[in-house]
């Protein structure tokens, strides 16, 4: 359903339907003019999904581990709990990335979320995620990048810049999700200033300024967010519309079908 879903963006993003999904591109997101602007896309999410393949873990589309996956899966972690998580982000992001770093960055966001929503402090919800992240083959490169990021985080005496240097730029999956994870856990209870931090360096910092939203989001709610931010996010009611769909969850009727075509 949401490799579907997938091939519905991707025509709002100026490319053809696929002839195979004909079926698919319906649904009330596609009524909605503003979102036909362009967004610039990673080109590993076009190619596969033009490709009109499905990837997956077991049988990888690409070997890409860009950031595409893990920026897109925090809604994995609000609605599945936290024992499905992990798998669920992960195999959501290998259909366009099938790198590990790429879709098991996706795992630990969704799970690291999920934790969160349960009631974990942030740091003890990213040691959980860590722990979980550990036990997936090919971890290596996640668990020492989001490791650091931890370290650098709590213990370290070093600027923002220099500090998310040491991470990286955040174009592929662990280093977007390190330099957030920095962020979030330098600066957790204030929102405004952990975004400034994941928003301000050289690499793909709307990327990182979106995970650390994600995942402080998720630790401090709505209240949390400055007001004047909130107010001014483009396409905020079809965001809250699809929040409120979400936390409904999916309902087995015409009504519902029609509205998310499967």
């Amino acid at each position: 359903m949401v490799f579907h879903a997938y091939q519905r963006w991707l025509l709002t993003q100026g490319y053809p339907r696929v002839k195979d999904y004909e079926w698919v591109y319906d649904g009330w997101l596609l009524d909605i003019k503003a979102l036909y602007a362009r967004r610039a896309p990673g080109n590993s999410c076009i190619s596969a999904l033009r490709s009109g393949r499905q990837g997956s873990i077991e049988a990888p589309v690409n070997n890409s581990k860009g950031c595409g996956g893990v920026m897109r899966v925090a809604p994995v972690g609000l609605f599945c709990r936290k024992e499905n998580s992990f798998r669920m982000g992960a195999e959501i992001a290998a259909l366009t990335h099938g790198h590990p770093s790429g879709y098991l960055s996706a795992g630990a966001l969704a799970y690291l979320i999920a934790t969160i929503i349960e009631g974990r402090e942030l740091e003890n919800a990213v040691d959980e995620t860590l722990a979980e992240l550990a036990s997936h083959e090919g971890h290596q490169e996640c668990t020492a990048s989001l490791s650091r990021a931890v370290e650098l985080a709590l213990g370290s005496s070093l600027s923002d810049t220099e500090a998310i240097a040491r991470l990286g730029e955040g174009w592929v999956g662990e280093e977007a999700l390190a330099i957030a994870v920095y962020c979030a856990l330098k600066y957790r209870d204030d929102f405004r200033k952990a975004l400034i931090a994941a928003v301000n360096h050289d690499g793909d910092s709307d990327s990182t300024g979106a995970i650390t939203g994600n995942i402080l989001g998720a630790c401090l709610g709505w209240g949390g967010i400055p007001a004047g931010w909130a107010e001014q996010v483009e396409l905020k009611e079809v965001l809250i519309e699809l929040a409120d769909d979400l936390l409904t969850r999916y309902r087995e009727d015409d009504a519902w079908w029609a509205r998310y075509p499967g």
